[in-house]
């Protein structure tokens, strides 16, 4: 079933035009050929296979790059769009819909988001040597920040250490869930920064590039999720690591603000992506419904599944709408935004997980099944709720936020 696109009363021309062009191509490249596309993936898949898939993939970047919607998180002069926050928050929901659709339009996680930091935070050389090497596909990245000794929602608990001696960093630690482990040339990873002689665990932080060859960075192994062997999230130790000063990302100090900007952005997008797929959940139950026969008669006239239409309109129209204020509270640069944003991280993975069980249950055994992709997405709705920062901290934040609000005079403004 192909994505409904319409123009958005209220929304620029410019806008509307980046949503009905993206879907054309989700509807016409994507969806009709979800399976040739990443059948290469799999294990038991033949190198012609695996050639024809790559081929298939080529050709459809070749259009959305044509069709100039190619990097939305990019500007210009690094081959990306250049769009504005909103009108990449608006694309996001409709690649969502199709599987991988993203990385077919040049969002690839953590590359997109390493370029991001690069584009900001990168000097010059930086860009010329690791970010234009990104963009153009001949190098792998992956970014590498949580640690297994520490929690991972308390940035201040990180412990790997960056020791200047001289013109080098000397990186000491142990991290895991560093994504893309296994095929990364380089990782950017966070550090406490200090003199030699310090004690660089209290330092302040800085995100510094570590080629994936370099002597003393160990990967591990692939960590197992969700029942999985091995994923591309690796554990990594760093031993006695040099890397030249001139790797580091920005000022010291600056790699926490490097990873707000990362994840504030990546939260809406998150959860735009997230109701894309809750979209996509939605029109397969509902296809479901009007074409199974059950106990004499089709499952759209059962009243139990009329209530699982009624509850998955509900979540998923206040999933969207919740998301696109946080997201125009951000563009505006309102303080509220931070709020709304936690809001939207515990609400939206809740209501996806809730719609894409619903409709998991109307297919039955197939809902399970690698034939159709609600089993990847009630997994990824599940992750959702402990990345970027788990449910309870969010809750926590939503409440002192609120409460100083009311503690200094005023009321909160729904309306806002």
């Amino acid at each position: 079933m192909p994505i409904t696109v319409t123009p958005i009363a209220g929304l620029s021309d410019h806008i509307n035009d980046i949503r009905t062009r993206t879907a054309r191509i989700v509807n016409e490249e994507i969806l009709p050929h979800e399976a040739a596309l990443w059948k290469g993936r799999r294990s038991s898949a033949t190198d012609e296979e695996r050639a024809e898939a790559k081929e298939l993939r080529h050709k459809v970047q070749e259009r959305v790059k044509a069709e100039g919607l190619w990097a939305p998180h990019l500007p210009p002069e690094y081959g990306g769009m250049g769009i504005d926050f909103m009108a990449h928050a608006y694309m996001n929901e409709i690649l969502a819909y199709g599987i991988g659709a993203a990385s077919l339009f040049g969002v690839v996680a953590p590359n997109s988001g390493n370029q991001s930091v690069l584009v900001k935070y990168g000097t010059e050389e930086q860009k010329q040597k690791w970010l234009l090497p990104l963009v153009e596909g001949t190098m792998q990245s992956g970014f590498s920040m949580t640690e297994p000794e520490n929690a991972g929602s308390d940035p201040r608990s990180i412990r790997t250490s960056a020791v200047r001696e001289g013109d080098e960093w000397v990186i000491n630690g142990h991290k895991w869930f560093t994504s893309n482990g296994l095929e990364a040339d380089f990782f950017i990873v966070m550090c406490r920064a200090g003199e030699s002689g310090d004690d660089a665990r209290s330092g302040r932080m800085v995100q510094i590039i570590v080629p994936t060859d370099t002597p003393g960075v160990t990967i591990v192994r692939g960590i197992g999720i969700w029942g999985s062997a091995s994923s591309d999230h690796c554990e990594v130790r760093y031993d006695d690591v040099r890397v030249p000063v001139d790797n580091a990302l920005g000022a010291v100090g600056d790699g926490h603000r490097a990873a707000q900007d990362r994840l504030g952005a990546g939260r809406i997008f998150h959860c735009m992506n997230s109701v894309g797929q809750m979209w996509r959940a939605f029109d397969l139950m509902v296809e479901r419904l009007l074409t199974r026969e059950v106990h004499g008669g089709l499952l759209k006239d059962k009243q139990f599944m009329q209530g699982f239409v009624a509850d998955s309109y509900m979540d998923l129209q206040a999933a969207r709408l919740m998301t696109i204020h946080a997201a125009e509270k951000v563009d505006k640069g309102d303080p509220q935004a931070r709020t709304e944003i936690s809001a939207i991280k515990v609400f939206v993975p809740a209501a996806y997980t809730r719609v894409v069980d619903r409709a998991i249950q109307v297919w039955g055994a197939a809902g399970v099944s690698s034939d159709l992709p609600l089993a990847a997405m009630y997994l990824g709705a599940r992750t959702l709720r402990l990345a970027d920062g788990p449910d309870e901290v969010h809750r926590i934040l939503i409440a002192k936020n609120v409460l100083h609000h009311y503690e200094k005079g005023g009321s909160w403004d729904f309306a806002g």
